[in-house]
């Protein structure tokens, strides 16, 4: 299990809903690539409405319905293990955003196994 506390990076990737890897929905690759390289975690966000730096902008309200609504995708680990995932995200993301913003672990506790 992963031991986190104190100063860490938060990687944020702001990408499409639609967007894909190989027929595969982007975000799902990105977090599968994190879980791989042993990141302490990763979380995906839908968003209901956003737009970009196409600045279309992609809602979830009826009268216009997205399919390619905005898309976040969070993980948190020490500055040496996100800086060394991100030559991932450069073969991975085409068009969106990536930023990197320092943050405090006050606390990371994972499940605890049931026998």
């Amino acid at each position: 299990m992963t031991r986190l506390t104190g100063d860490a990076l938060r990687l944020t990737v702001f990408i499409g809903e639609s967007d894909t890897w190989h027929h595969k929905p982007l975000f799902s690759e990105i977090v599968h690539r994190a879980h791989h390289a042993g990141l302490a975690g990763a979380s995906v966000f839908r968003g209901v409405e956003g737009f970009g730096a196409s600045s279309r902008v992609h809602t979830t309200r009826l009268l216009s319905l997205s399919e390619d609504l905005p898309v976040a995708i969070v993980i948190i680990d020490s500055a040496d293990r996100i800086r060394a995932f991100l030559p991932h995200l450069d073969e991975l993301v085409s068009e969106g955003l990536v930023i990197l913003d320092p943050v405090e672990v006050i606390r990371y506790v994972g499940r605890t196994e049931q026998s």
